[in-house]
Parts: C-alpha cells; structure tokens; sequence
C-alpha cells in the first residue's frame, strides 16, 4: 500500500490520456528526408451506469488475456482529514486490506490465491484507490470480497488491527525519511500551503496523529465516505458490459448509499513573493528545488503548463538537461513537473547540484533558463516534439487494463474528477490545439512571481450496519495460463529472430541480445553500453534524444555480466526510422572524449549518491561478501575503476563484443514476421564481424560469513540482509525452488512478511528472492525496521531460517498457496508485450526449452512440499548466512552483536572495516 503525493510528468502524461487522431501532428520532415507517418489513434471505448445506491461503474471490454482489472476509487484523501489526524485517509486505506465481515482475513491471501497482479492500494490528497487484475473466473469472488468491504467492514476492525496497521503505517513512514533528501517534502508541503489548506499538510501524516487515532475515528470515517455513492467502479478486460451489470448489481445492489459528502471547489492559493527555506541532509550533493503553486487538474492553463515543464526538462535535448548537465556539467540531474490535484497543483524544477558545485550559482541560471522561456516562450519545433513524447506515452500505458496508469486508472481518474470517463478527451484537445502563445502565456500567469525555493545542502558536521451479505462466490475454473504462441526465424548472418505477434496496441518492441563475459575492469561493460547513445559518427547527445521524441521511440542499451541488451520500442507506423537510429547507435558509437568525461563524472555522483542510500549501501557490501571481491559477481564499482576507463578500452569492447555472432533479436509487437523480415533483414543482415571470444567460465563463489554493520547516523530505521550461498540453477530443481521462495518471503502473504509487517508491524515489508540466473547464486532476505526494534527483528529472521529447513517445513496448505499464486498470476504477468519479450529472452539466455511456459504450470503443481523443503535446505545453511546491517550504530550495534548470528565488522559503505 503507497501513499502518493507527487506526480511525475510522464506519469501525468499516462493518466491524462494524450491520444491523438491519426491524421495529426506528422512532423514535417527535413530537407531531403522522407515525412514521418502520422501517430496513430487510440481510443478507449467504455460503458457507464449508476446504481439505484449511486454506485457508478464503467465497464471497458478488452478480450486479449483471460483476465479483468477490478478498481475501486473512493473521493476521499488526506485533503478530507480533520485537524489533528493527518495521515488518517492513508491508515484507513490500510486498514480496509485486513479484512472484512465475512471474509475475517488479509486482503492479499485471499488474492494471492487466485493469481491477483498489479494488486495494491493508494491514497493522494483527493482520492483512496483499490486494485486488481484477476483470472476472469476469480471476478466473482473479488466482486464479492470488495463489496463486503464497501458495505461490512466494521464488524471486522479491532484496536488490535488498528494498532498493528498504525505500527505498519508508521514503519513505512521512516522507510520514507530515512531515504536522502527525504526532509524536502514536509518543507516543500508546509511552506507552499497554509495550515488551513486541504493540501497544508503531508499525506502520511505526523506521527503524533497517527497516534491519535482512536477506533471511533475509523467508524466514523468509514461511514461518511465508503458508502457506494462516494464510489467509482472500474471493470476492464475479459468482460462485456452486460455481464459485468449482471454481477455488479448482484453483489453492491443491496449497498446503503452512504451520506452525501461536501465537496471543496478548486483552491490554487496562488502566492505571492518568493519565500526561501535551507535545510541540511546526510547527502553527497546539493539539491535544488524551486515551487509555483499552480491551477487545479483539468484546468486550461494546468495543460499548458505540463507541456511547459516537458520543454524544461523531459529529455536530453530539453533546456535545463542540455544546459546544466550536458554543457555546462553544474548538475548530475534535473526534472520539472506538474503534480495536479483537485483542489489546486504544483509546477516544480529539481536539480541536483554537482558535488561540491555552487548552488547558488546553478540556481540563479535556472531563473535566468525559465525567465528566457517565458519571455520568448518555446519553439515550434520544441512544442511538436513534447507533443509526440506525450503521445507516446499514453499510448504504452493504455496497453494495460489495470495498475497505474493503465485503462481503468485512466477511466476511474477521469469520472471522479471530471464527471466524466472520456473526461480526459478535454485535456488531449488543449495538447493537440496547444501553441507556443498558450504555453508562454500560462507560464507568465503563474510563473513569474510566488516561488517557493529551496536549497538541501549536504550536512558534514562530525557526529557521535448492512443488508446481509449474499454468499460468498466460489472461484470458478481459471483457466490454465497459456503463453504466446512464437516463431523463429534467422537472418543472412546468423541473428537469430524470436517473434511474438502483439495488437493490442501500435508497438513494436525489439532486443537485441548479445552474449559476452565478465571484464577484467569492473564496469567497462555497463559503461560502454551506455556510451553507445551517447553519439554517434553522425549524431551528437541532443540529437539523438531529439529524434527519440521526434519519432516515439524508446530505445536503451544496458551492459551485463554475461549478456548485453540493447532495446528499442517504436511506434508501428515509425518502426523504420527508429530502426535506422537504433542501427546507427549500435554499430557507430563516437566515444567522444568530452562524452566519457561527461558520464564518468555522472556515474561518480550516482556512485556518492549510493553510499547515502541504506538499500544501495546494504548491497555494496553484501554481494562482495557473498561472491568474493575478486568474483565477478562481487566486483564493487568504486571512483578508481570509474575513473580508468577510457575511450581506448571502450572501443576495444564494442569491437569484441557489440557484434551479430552469436546474438538473437527478441521481437513481439503489432506486425508479421513476414513484415519485418525484410526491415530486419537490410538494417541488420548485412553487419558482420568475426566471432565473439568464447565466454570465460564463472567460478564458484567465494563467500565470507559474519555480520557487516554499516553506521548511518541519524538513521529512524535499520536495514536488515541476509544472504546464502547457492548452487547453481538446476532448471529440474527450480519449480520447488520458486515455490519455496514464494512460501518463505517471494509473496505478501510469505512467513517473513507476514511475521515483521502484520503480526509485529516493525517493517512496511520484508521479502525474499534469488539473485543471479547463471553460475553461482545467493538466496536473500531483507527488510527495513524501526531502529529500536533492530535486534528483536534479527532475533525473528534467523528463527524463520531455521524454522523453515528444520522444525517447520512447507505446509501442504502453503504448498498450495504458493502453487496457485506462481501459476494463476501467470496471465497477468504476461499481458504486455514487454513482458512477453523478457520472457522469450529467459528462454534465449537461460538456454530454456523452447516449451517451458507451455510446460511450467504443470511442472509447478508437481512439487511436493518435500521437495519444496528440501529447495530450502539447499539455499539456508544459518551458520552459513553474509548479514549486512545499516543503521545508527550509537543505537543499534549493542543488539546486533547480542542477536548471536556470528562475528560482527564495523565497515563502511565500500566495505572496508572502520573503528
């Protein structure tokens, strides 16, 4: 469960549906340069009907998986809260996943269960949201599940749950301020709206009112804004609208209406001045932040401004990014955004200063970049591009039903706050009719004056009552997963081509995976990759992110250890040009010297960055500890090895290893394989070199036992990992492998979690996983809790390790559990088609029969829950574990060492033993 409460652009670019008709905004083309084909259109065809109670429900029909996004909006957020509970809209939220009347139990085992994904719920300032895509044959039963918690939750909450929930809430609260920079949303909160504003305050709350909170307050809460007339439902996916009334009606019809609820008009409480704030963090960096209070949602000059902060700052090629960390190199990052809100919305600019750079300096040319804007307002060419990428961006998040930003976010948004589904129509028409005179007025109107700015600097003092519910639906057959059907293909040189034809909307994704081995220089992989879009021999920085925007592609090129990735995602009509620039970028890398410079020093800032991270410092440490540092698993990136990289042995490794032998292209997307043969064909048929070097073979792990506590002063919370070494995959062991995981830590409703999140509330959330794929691996747990309960959490994790491979093996009901949660979400997880792609590069990469998704379901209901035992006692040995703590050490080191889990080191973020 999440709290949000600032918005990205491209995430308000996806909610807001920038959709635009085929025949416009085709860029003109250049001189001597062939037209770009029009985007293409999309459109999202809805039902709507209100109940008798005033529930309203709007059913979208997409037949494309066997299953359905369930999503629940209620119009209350924290800008509902009454004084003295803040937070409370967001506890509630929580509160409403333990359970209900009649179905007494955790929201997501129930869920779990019948093979729920993108399954979670959310509270911003204007509205809680809840839900899920489920098997089509589950829709009843979740149907049923929420209705009761509309309409007979408080029979079923407790001061016990209330107070579990409160401790949870809490956690994730210090999860929140112990990350860096993590004090600039409480100033930004406090000082851009007054006490008496909706928006006066953070939508976590304080913990002083989380402790307020009383069981009446909850009663009372619940009553006046969960009734189905404050309520929105969205059903999209395997489901027509008929049906979906029929079993709407069935299960909520009967639902009192709740009262009716005032509503507050917009409030943008413009200001006036500029008001200034400075803090101190325990961070690398200077950061700035500049704020406009800004127009509500919905709003003319709102659009306009969105637009306005996509010329700022969307890609390489806008303003600040080409200035300030492409030329003139002052900051590692910067962002602009629009967060909207009902009542009122934020325009905001972050940058983060270069390490020991002057922020002052840096923030009296970002005024100087925003006055020019709106003193002479973007360029034609500027606004067509922001445009497309708008466009763009809508058009892969409509691929989904459900989750953020997908088909049901988008429908659900729109009716609350707009009165109306297709509301989002209105916003797309001020984009597509938008001119470089609307968003240079706009800016002028709420820009010029009112800022709130705010500079973090890095702090480096020296430290020590319903109708009765009908009866609670059975899940009905879910149908058996079934993963796409693929062809295979070679071209003229050996690429092999995967294909998976994909229609539900006009993309086409490719990767191109080519194998490779580990590098002697740590990161000369992960470095050359990335200098590959960098420029080429015709094509500097800005020009290639220019043409990314200008065409709608996505396109990404990521170094590894034994595989290198470079992806492309492009629009269908466009699939040419962006595959001319994908081409150009893979096969004629510049490596500029300025580039590399450039891009060392952004990677020795992120690097900076990581040693203030607790999760990034908890891994540094680990993995090394694990593998060995010598391994190439546990290499540790360090400011030495960034800095002997150079352009010679940059090019040297894309000549060996950027190569067509060898390599498979991954495609899955809206065409034939007939169709894109040929384009494939004359862009990479004709790319030869000689054979990549055979691929060194990976050593055994070299693990160092024992306890590693890293100090972070000041921390509100400690992160808590522990790792075991493992044996290679064996693909025969793997199903009960993935089921004991998911029984121990991989899933919600998994011991680990459900012991230090619901039954103790010390952490928001514990889990587990396997990391790596080939060669030796590492089983890992982790959580983050409240500091003063460090050690009883360390004391709780090792006796889930013992428990599991001794006195408390898997469960045949935990066996089961875990079975139909690996196998019924499996639809879910393959609805896009970048999932199916990752998918069909498993088989390439892992070697994988060509019929192992076909064959997976089956080979997973097989496992015992000896076998999945058995799994566990191979990846826990407890006198075996690397646990890797950060926290305060003033505070916590006293109980680390008395939790008895073995020699304990004080070292620092690299790992190297300190006082």
């Amino acid at each position: 469960m999440k709290y949000k409460s600032v918005l990205t652009a491209a995430v308000l670019a996806a909610a807001f549906g920038v959709v635009a008709p085929a025949d416009s905004w085709a860029r003109p083309a250049a001189k001597g340069a062939p037209a770009l084909a029009p985007l293409p259109d999309v459109n999202i065809p809805y039902t709507k009907f209100v109940l008798p109670n005033g529930l309203t429900v709007i059913v979208h029909e997409d037949r494309k998986a066997p299953i359905v996004a369930v999503n629940v909006w209620y119009h209350v957020g924290s800008k509902d809260e009454p004084q003295g509970r803040t937070g409370f809209a967001h506890l509630f939220e929580h509160l409403m996943f333990n359970g209900s009347e009649n179905a007494d139990e955790d929201w997501f085992k129930a869920l779990e269960q019948v093979g729920a994904t993108d399954l979670n719920g959310t509270t911003n300032t204007d509205r809680t949201n809840y839900f899920q895509n489920v098997p089509t044959a589950a829709l009843d039963q979740v149907l049923w599940l929420e209705a009761d918690r509309m309409g007979r939750l408080l029979g079923a909450v407790t001061q016990a749950k209330l107070d579990e929930q409160r401790g949870v809430v809490q956690n994730e609260k210090r999860e929140g301020d112990n990350e860096p920079y993590a004090v600039a949303w409480d100033l930004i909160t406090t000082n851009t709206y007054r006490q008496d504003h909706p928006y006066g305050h953070t939508v976590i709350g304080s913990m002083e009112d989380l402790d307020a909170a009383k069981l009446e307050d909850v009663h009372a809460w619940f009553k006046k804004y969960y009734g189905p007339a404050n309520a929105t439902l969205v059903l999209a996916g395997d489901i027509s609208p008929a049906e979906a009334r029929k079993k709407v009606e069935a299960y909520f019809g009967d639902l009192p209406s709740g009262p009716p609820v005032p509503r507050q008009t917009a409030w943008p409480a413009k200001r006036t001045g500029e008001q200034r704030a400075t803090a101190q963090d325990r961070v690398p960096q200077p950061r700035l932040y500049k704020v406009w209070n800004v127009p509500e949602a919905g709003a003319a000059d709102t659009d306009y401004l969105a637009l306005l902060s996509d010329v700022l700052a969307s890609d390489k090629s806008a303003r600040l990014y080409e200035r300030f960390v492409l030329k003139e190199q002052t900051a590692t990052s910067v962002s602009a955004y629009v967060s909207e809100g009902e009542l009122g919305s934020t325009f905001g600019i972050v940058v983060t200063v270069k390490p020991g750079g002057d922020i002052d300096a840096v923030e009296k040319a970002v005024d100087a970049e925003l006055a020019k804007l709106l003193k002479e307002g973007p360029t034609e060419a500027e606004l067509a591009r922001i445009k497309t990428s708008r466009v763009d961006g809508f058009i892969r998040g409509v691929e989904r039903i459900g989750g953020f930003g997908g088909k049901s976010d988008l429908l659900a948004q729109s009716q609350v706050f707009h009165g109306s589904p297709d509301a989002w129509k209105q916003s797309l028409n001020r984009y597509r009719g938008a001119s470089v005179a609307d968003l240079k007025a706009a800016g002028n109107r709420w820009l010029t004056d009112g800022v709130f700015s705010l500079q973090i600097t890095p702090f480096t003092a020296r430290e020590t009552g319903s109708a009765a519910a009908p009866p609670r639906p059975a899940v009905g057959q879910i149908a058996a997963p079934v993963f796409d059907s693929y062809q295979r293909a070679k071209l003229t040189n050996g690429v092999d081509v995967v294909f998976a034809r994909r229609t539900a909307v006009p993309t086409i994704d490719l990767t191109l995976i080519m194998p490779t081995t580990s590098s002697s220089r740590t990161g000369l992989a992960g470095m050359t990759l990335d200098m590959m879009d960098e420029g080429t021999a015709t094509r500097d920085t800005i020009a290639i992110s220019r043409e990314q925007t200008e065409l709608g592609a996505q396109i990404s090129t990521t170094g590894g250890m034994l595989y290198n990735y470079a992806s492309l995602s492009a629009l269908a009509p466009r699939l040419e040009p962006s595959l001319d620039l994908f081409v150009d970028i893979l096969r004629n890398p510049a490596f500029r010297e300025a580039d590399i410079d450039r891009l060392k020093k952004l990677r020795i800032a992120s690097l900076k960055q990581s040693r203030q991270q607790p999760n990034a410092m908890a891994n540094r440490v680990l993995f090394p500890r694990v593998y060995g540092v010598d391994h190439p698993y546990g290499r540790l990136i360090t400011e030495q090895t960034i800095d002997a990289l150079n352009r010679d042995a940059l090019t040297a490794y894309h000549q060996q290893w950027i190569k067509p032998q060898g390599a498979t292209l991954v495609v899955v997307g809206d065409t034939t394989l007939e169709q894109i043969l040929p384009l494939l064909e004359k862009r990479f048929g004709t790319w030869t070199a000689a054979p990549p070097p055979a691929r060194a073979e990976i050593p055994p792990a070299a693990p160092k036992p024992g306890v590693y506590l890293i100090d972070k002063p000041g921390a509100v919370q400690s992160v808590l990992t522990a790792a075991f070494p493992m044996a290679p995959r064996v693909e025969a062991e793997q199903p009960a492998t993935e089921v004991m995981n998911n029984t121990f830590g991989g899933a919600f409703v998994s011991r680990l979690n459900m012991n230090l999140r619901e039954d103790k509330h010390w952490s928001y959330g514990a889990f587990s996983f396997v990391n790596g794929s080939i060669g030796p691996r590492a089983f890992v747990a982790s959580t983050s809790v409240q500091t003063d309960k460090t050690g009883p959490s360390l004391v709780e994790m090792k006796k889930e390790f013992a428990d599991i491979v001794g006195s408390r093996p898997v469960t045949a009901s935990e066996l089961a559990k875990s079975q139909d949660d690996l196998v019924r979400s499996l639809p879910g997880f393959w609805e896009t088609a970048s999932a199916v792609s990752s998918s069909l590069g498993q088989i390439v990469t892992l070697g994988l029969p060509a019929d192992h998704f076909t064959t997976y379901p089956k080979r997973v209901r097989d496992v015992t829950a000896a076998e999945a035992t058995a799994a566990a006692r191979k990846a826990i040995h407890p006198d075996q574990a690397v646990w890797v703590i950060v926290g305060d050490r003033a505070k916590i080191e006293k109980e680390v060492r008395a939790a008895g889990l073995g020699s304990v080191t004080v070292v620092d973020a690299d790992g190297n033993p300190v006082p």
